[in-house]
């Protein structure tokens, strides 16, 4: 996965659990792409305060990550919403009892993950 979709899916799904602090630096680095130096002047810190916090802001949400996994099963359900929709959006040569049984497998799959 892209990097920087990767930090999106991160933050979107663990930060609240951030400190305010750390999701105002994150925001600044990651998404209005400032510099550690102009982060560190909006925040009043320095430099290397801004990049010590990335670097365990980073650290703490692919720790959440590899506890919750709540990224990674995200992607898979919307893989197989994006599958269902292939299956129901395509005439492949399959019949429509093929198809379904496929669907109803693919769902059965998403609530098992829920």
């Amino acid at each position: 996965m892209e990097e920087f979709v990767e930090k999106s899916y991160l933050y979107d799904f663990y930060g609240e659990l951030l400190t305010d602090h750390q999701r105002n630096v994150y925001r600044a680095i990651n998404f209005d792409d400032l510099s550690e130096a102009e982060a560190a002047r909006d925040e009043g810190i320095s430099r290397q305060g801004v990049h010590d916090l990335m670097r365990r802001t980073n650290r703490q949400l692919e720790e959440y990550e590899e506890r919750l996994h709540l990224v990674e099963k995200f992607m898979k359900i919307r893989r197989d919403i994006r599958e269902i929709q292939k299956l129901t959006d395509t005439e492949d040569g399959r019949d429509e009892k093929e198809r379904l049984g496929e669907i109803r497998s693919i769902s059965s799959e998403i609530l098992e993950e829920l």
